[in-house]
């Protein structure tokens, strides 16, 4: 999810294993957490050990989630020789795939650990949130039916990041179900599937080749540009609604200032169609992402 790419090293290494773990894509998992913290907060639930578990699960479930589309994405010919986004590690042959599934098996154990925790406070609702999720991770572009191959990355990020974490990480601190979560959740999870949408835009010809059949890929690059744009622009629209319906503070309008940099993202994924432009506004994407809900989290903590 970032532009550039890394030095090749020697298999291994934690350089390599740095590289697959993708650690600038982390904020997309930080941010959902941060807006469930504020919600429970501001109903007066928030619990400091139960979100930084929380935390530490969705990282680990990410970095888990990482691993395994880097091996499976390269094992399955969508990361080859004419790769144009950021280089992968499975790719380079920095890491065998033996590596790469036993750290897959020491992530999503760790997640399974923390998620003991989360369990233990949360009940049976956590446990599902968590089993569906790990699954979801392993199966996005592994197993025998690869769902992230046949077009439903899309509504499956919009879920596990951000219906899935916003509500999931009230509930963990509140136990009880949030209307505000969940309609918090919407604006979180459009701008993490914008990010995916631009990946999906720039691999649009990769993918073809190699049988990935992602949204992009059925409906063509004006499809998934026009798609990009609601996504993006969506969640700034939505903010003036939860104020006036006195669901947040009008603190919840300070996501605003990013308006400018919003739409510089939006012009550039209309009119751009090589890697490195896109693999910058992938970044900026996430960026823009994780600094929306930097914003947006205050004006749920004081209503």
């Amino acid at each position: 999810m970032t532009a550039g790419a890394a030095s090749p090293r020697p298999e291994g290494t934690a350089g390599a294993w740095l590289l697959a773990a993708r650690p600038r894509t982390l904020p997309v998992s930080l941010g959902p957490v941060i807006v469930g913290t504020a919600v429970a907060a501001g109903e007066g639930g928030a619990r400091w050990l139960p979100a930084f578990a929380a935390l530490a699960g969705a990282l680990l479930l990410q970095v888990g989630s990482n691993l395994a589309n880097d091996l499976f994405d390269y094992e399955r010919g969508a990361d080859g020789e004419d790769r144009i986004g950021p280089p992968r590690a499975s790719q380079l042959g920095l890491l065998s795939a033996p590596r790469m599934r036993a750290g897959m098996a020491v992530v999503f154990g760790l997640a399974g650990l923390v998620g003991l925790y989360l369990v233990a406070v949360g009940g049976w609702p956590i446990a599902a949130i968590g089993l569906v999720s790990i699954a979801a991770a392993l199966a996005y572009t592994g197993g025998p039916w690869p769902f992230g191959y046949r077009g439903l990355g899309d509504p499956a990020v919009f879920l596990f990041f951000g219906l899935f974490a916003v509500v999931g990480t009230t509930y963990v601190q509140t136990l009880s179900w949030s209307a505000g979560a969940l309609l918090a959740s919407l604006p979180v999870g459009c701008l993490a599937t914008a990010i995916l949408v631009v990946n999906n835009t720039r691999d649009i010809g990769t993918d073809a080749a190699a049988g990935k059949r992602t949204l992009a890929v059925r409906f063509g690059r004006d499809a998934s540009r026009a798609e990009y744009r609601a996504l993006v622009l969506a969640p700034f629209v939505s903010l003036p609604l939860f104020w006036l319906s006195d669901l947040a503070s009008p603190l919840v309008l300070a996501p605003l200032l990013l308006v400018p940099r919003a739409l510089a993202l939006v012009r550039t994924v209309a009119t751009e169609t090589d890697g490195e432009p896109l693999n910058a506004a992938l970044a900026g994407t996430a960026q823009l992402g994780f600094f929306f809900c930097l914003l947006f989290a205050p004006g749920w903590v004081w209503v």
